[in-house]
């Protein structure tokens, strides 16, 4: 599984705008955002890297400050390769992993409402959810929209969630899917609606709309513990470590 995980991360990365491939890295590189988060490269599992690659590797990136994400698993030499390099870790994740077997469907709570955004100002909407969520309090610009645009045209999953009177108060969404395995990201609730239930089932729709694609696997990573309980009580096993490394 943790192969396949990694093999689907290079796949979505190769899948942005202004991809790169340097040696044995890809760089998911999008000339639309600064984020971090979506500009950063990953490896091609079972590759030889050396050190050499990472020198070009960071040229590759071509003045943003280079950043990585993996399963470590798949390469077990490169974090002492980019440490000696002037890499940092910034975190290691744990990964979790749900299947159509393991789903528990999630009921929505009382007063909300899950939809799938189609206008751009739904889609605004729903981001800017997210981006208060995330601590980036903003609206969406057209290129956050075209991006959201783009992840579904090649399969991927939007879901949004606003009270019975029409406010936005959440919503999450996947990356582009590969090989029947699509990570899920951006799971977000307004401070004012939380601990009511809707992330999990915000999280369990999502899931279940790839499954009902014929995705056999669906995966993601907790940020904390309030996170993870959430994505247990979906279905949602872990699975891996991952880490993200950056040198700013």
């Amino acid at each position: 599984m943790e192969l396949r995980i990694q093999r689907a991360v290079v796949a979505n990365l190769s899948t942005r705008p202004n991809a790169v491939e340097s040696g044995p890295f890809v760089l998911g590189l999008d000339h639309g955002t600064d984020s971090p988060h979506i500009n950063y490269a990953t490896p091609v599992p079972g590759a030889e890297i050396t050190a050499a690659d990472v020198v070009d590797l960071v040229t590759a990136f071509a003045g943003r400050p280079p950043r990585l994400e993996y399963v470590t698993s798949c390469a077990p030499g490169l974090e002492k390769l980019l440490l000696d390099a002037g890499f940092a870790v910034e975190v290691r994740n744990e990964y979790l992993t749900c299947t159509p077997a393991t789903l528990v469907p999630h009921p929505v709570p009382a007063g909300f409402e899950l939809f799938i955004p189609e206008s751009d100002g739904e889609i605004a909407g729903v981001i800017a959810v997210q981006n208060e969520a995330f601590g980036s309090p903003g609206n969406a610009d057209p290129a956050a929209i075209d991006r959201q645009r783009r992840v579904r045209r090649h399969g991927g999953v939007f879901v949004g969630a606003r009270t019975t009177d029409g406010r936005y108060a959440g919503g999450g969404g996947t990356v582009v899917p590969s090989d029947g395995i699509c990570e899920v990201g951006g799971i977000a609730v307004g401070a004012a609606h939380r601990r009511r239930g809707l992330a999990g089932a915000i999280t369990a729709a999502i899931a279940g709309r790839l499954f009902g694609a014929g995705i056999e696997v669906a995966w993601l990573e907790a940020s904390g513990g309030d996170s993870w309980r959430v994505y247990e009580r979906v279905g949602f096993r872990p699975a891996g470590q991952r880490l993200y490394v950056a040198r700013y």
